[in-house]
């Protein structure tokens, strides 16, 4: 049975430039748009199904995406070539410049895609990859199964399993299916990606991330990575973050002669006495005690 998508879909300043292409499928639909944006041209997105864009160019530097309502001042990013939007989560988009684009939208039903995940890698880790967002800028051979597609959504020549199979092979190329035995299987944060975010905050000076940023570093949304982040460590990005740049306070309190108001300023925090706050939270002694005792040891 052919599927119809059921998208809230608002545009502006974004103008179509040649008819639509699409085809509808067992359970999917796929939509082939030539369009381009002016400045300040703007779209919000949502649908109670998951969804798929892969754009023919390289967008990054001229739309901006958010998943956040308000969110494009200070939690947006870069539009990327390829995106894998889970079903019920909103995405604003922006343009910062004119831009002509094409894209291949694929709108897919949720119990399609489970039931296509589910005989190859179980139940559990289908659910898992179907509720991560995905965003990859490198494509690779992806843009050339959208690009076998959008042929074939323009000019159909095949049997529909034709369409359905690159469907599927993108899908499997784009989705992030975890190993059933993975840590990030259950819902956590794997070692491999702990490590980079600790090497990503060990390399500013300051120590601090928004938690765009920190999702960002480990390639997911800030909803599912605050998710996963907080069931892997049990507390809050930004709960982590602050012990982190306590620990740094803590390296320059012993191994430099900085006065604690030079170190509060040059790890970011408002003043001395907001550093010897949230140093006594984490530390249970203010940083002048804490020093003294270092020197004693």
């Amino acid at each position: 049975m052919n599927y119809r998508h059921s998208m809230t879909c608002y545009t502006e300043g974004i103008k179509v430039l040649a008819p639509v292409k699409w085809r509808g499928l067992d359970g999917l639909m796929s939509v082939f748009w030539d369009a381009e944006g002016q400045p300040g041209a703007k779209g919000y997105y949502l649908s109670p199904d998951p969804r798929i864009v892969i754009f023919f160019n390289d967008v990054s530097p001229h739309i901006r995406m958010t998943n956040r309502d308000g969110g494009m001042v200070g939690h947006s990013r870069p539009m990327t070539r390829a995106v894998y939007v889970p079903a019920g989560v909103p995405l604003w988009t922006n343009f910062t410049s004119p831009h002509r684009f094409s894209h291949l939208d694929l709108h897919l039903h949720k119990d399609k895609l489970l039931r296509f995940l589910s005989p190859s890698v179980g139940s559990s880790a289908a659910l898992t990859a179907l509720r991560r967002p995905v965003e990859i800028q490198d494509v690779g051979a992806i843009e050339t199964l959208a690009a076998l597609l959008v042929d074939e959504v323009s000019n159909p020549s095949k049997h529909a399993i034709y369409a359905e199979s690159l469907v599927g092979s993108i899908v499997s190329g784009l989705l992030d299916i975890p190993d059933p035995g993975s840590e990030q299987a259950n819902g956590r944060l794997t070692q491999a990606q702990m490590n980079k975010l600790i090497s990503r905050i060990n390399a500013r000076s300051d120590g601090r991330l928004t938690v765009a940023e920190m999702a960002s570093t480990v390639g997911l949304s800030e909803s599912w990575f605050a998710n996963v982040f907080k069931q892997t460590t049990g507390k809050t990005p930004l709960q982590w973050q602050l012990c982190k740049r306590i620990d740094l306070a803590q390296k320059l309190l012993v191994e430099s002669e900085l006065t604690i108001a030079d170190i509060a300023a040059q790890l970011g925090f408002s003043d001395q006495a907001h550093l010897t706050k949230a140093f006594r939270q984490i530390a249970g002694e203010t940083p002048a005690a804490w020093r003294r005792m270092q020197h004693l040891l």
